[in-house]
């Protein structure tokens, strides 16, 4: 009985994972709209926010330049640090952007969307890269897998769409410093 339990609740919590991970674009949306209507920013908030931001980016960047999605378990660049670069660079973003909006509330649901939607997204990769790769992914995951010494690549990252990311991180921090002026 207790193994069906036990069961029952990792498929439930495997289920709840990828329907979050697959809705975490458009509630991203939905959260940047209210966290812009919340955000009560100051040119000193988006410095530091933006600051912040930035070296999220550079991360996920740095991170995209090295990724063959689908292809193979990446094992250079910030992969050899951490699993999962591109979300830990998505943290620190949303760091910035609760630093830039100078808000509580703003900051609570920017945690909130951010602890549900990557731990749900973390998960679901974490699945799919088992499924695909196998014992290649557990080594990896174990830190038992080898490092591959491979150089970053512009047009690896440009291919993983980074630039898109680039562009809505800029345009949020327009968006931010508009209301920073009008406020002002």
């Amino acid at each position: 009985m207790v193994d069906s339990n036990n069961t029952a609740n990792a498929e439930r919590t495997a289920a709840l994972s990828a329907r979050l991970a697959r809705m975490r674009v458009p509630l991203g949306f939905l959260c940047a709209g209210a966290v812009l209507w919340l955000a009560r920013p100051t040119p000193r908030s988006l410095a530091i926010g933006g600051a912040i931001a930035a070296c999220g980016e550079l991360l996920r960047i740095w991170a995209a330049g090295h990724l063959e999605k689908g292809r193979e378990v990446t094992q250079s660049g910030p992969y050899r640090i951490t699993r999962h670069p591109l979300y830990t660079g998505s943290a620190v973003i949303a760091l910035g952007a609760a630093v830039a909006a100078a808000r509580v509330s703003a900051m609570v649901l920017i945690g909130a969307y951010m602890a549900a939607t990557l731990v749900a997204a973390a998960r679901h990769e974490e699945a799919g890269m088992r499924a695909s790769f196998g014992d290649r992914y557990a080594a990896y995951a174990e830190s038992r897998g080898t490092p591959v010494a491979r150089p970053f690549s512009l047009a690896r990252a440009i291919k993983n769409k980074e630039h898109k990311a680039v562009g809505g991180l800029a345009l949020v921090g327009a968006m931010l410093a508009a209301k920073a002026f009008l406020l002002s």
